[in-house]
């Protein structure tokens, strides 16, 4: 009996693995996404509903005016590439918000909805357009490349050892919602998950540079940023702490800009 239970579950395995397997833009690595995008945008919204009521938008409107600039200006370049080669459906379930929290954190992220936070206190080391690009690229990549659904089908599928996938594949149970409180918490990226949140920071490496190219930014400023950064030591503050930055990581950038540099408009 444990032998087919263990065969059905195999089964089920290759099954939904071959039929939700997709590519990310632009870098085309394969990844399994297990989440229906309705799911993973209903999610994001009442998480960014939580965080906010419990948040104060900055009254600095230099900052606010700054990142909603950027903000809009990548997210157009975005699109209109999106558009050129008939690729609009990758927006499905993001709409694009930029918000400035009055806070003294070192840190930015954004929801797999394109709800996008910035902290008071990071934009005290991104303080020009081009340095808040950086950030701003890095973070929409993640949503453009599907991280969120990938890392909640990453934590699906390691809590899956003798169970049926069925029962955390499909509508919004308590186990969903469960398993995207784990995607999104710092204490799941330790363990088994670590390798694949590297490779989503790396990625996300790339795709922000090529979007941050895309409007025009000056991404040479990228490597002096993540370098400045790696010199935090015992002090590093949050952003950079769930965003390592190491001499591969650097290089690995550097790399990577003449790639994007094809990608900027003055090219």
């Amino acid at each position: 009996m444990k032998k087919i239970f263990t065969i059905i579950v195999l089964t089920v395995f290759t099954a939904i693995l071959a039929v939700s397997c997709s590519k990310v833009l632009i870098t085309g690595r394969s990844q399994v996404l297990l989440y229906d995008q309705g799911q993973i945008t209903s999610l994001s919204n009442q998480a960014y509903i939580d965080l906010m009521a419990k948040s104060t938008i900055s009254s600095d409107q230099r900052n606010v005016r700054m990142v909603k600039e950027v903000g809009e200006r990548i997210t157009g370049a975005v699109a209109n590439y999106l558009k050129q080669n008939g690729l609009e459906r990758e927006l499905e379930g993001i709409r694009w918000q930029f918000d400035v929290v009055k806070s003294d954190q070192v840190n930015a992220f954004c929801l797999p909805n394109g709800n996008i936070v910035f902290y008071e206190g990071i934009l005290k080391i991104t303080n020009t357009p081009d340095l808040v690009a950086v950030v701003m690229g890095h973070e929409i990549a993640h949503a453009l490349a599907k991280h969120g659904n990938e890392r909640m089908s990453q934590e699906a599928l390691v809590g899956v050892a003798g169970q049926a996938l069925s029962q955390f594949v499909g509508s919004e149970s308590q186990k969903t919602q469960a398993i995207f409180g784990l995607a999104f918490n710092v204490g799941s990226q330790l363990g088994v998950l670590l390798p694949y949140s590297r490779k989503h920071e790396y990625e996300a490496d790339r795709l922000g540079l090529i979007i941050m190219a895309m409007a025009g930014y000056d991404i040479n400023v990228a490597p002096g940023f993540w370098q400045k950064m790696s010199q935090g030591g015992s002090n590093m503050p949050e952003f950079f702490s769930t965003h390592p930055s190491d001499e591969r990581r650097i290089q690995n950038i550097m790399a990577v800009i003449p790639e994007a540099l094809k990608y900027s408009p003055a090219k």
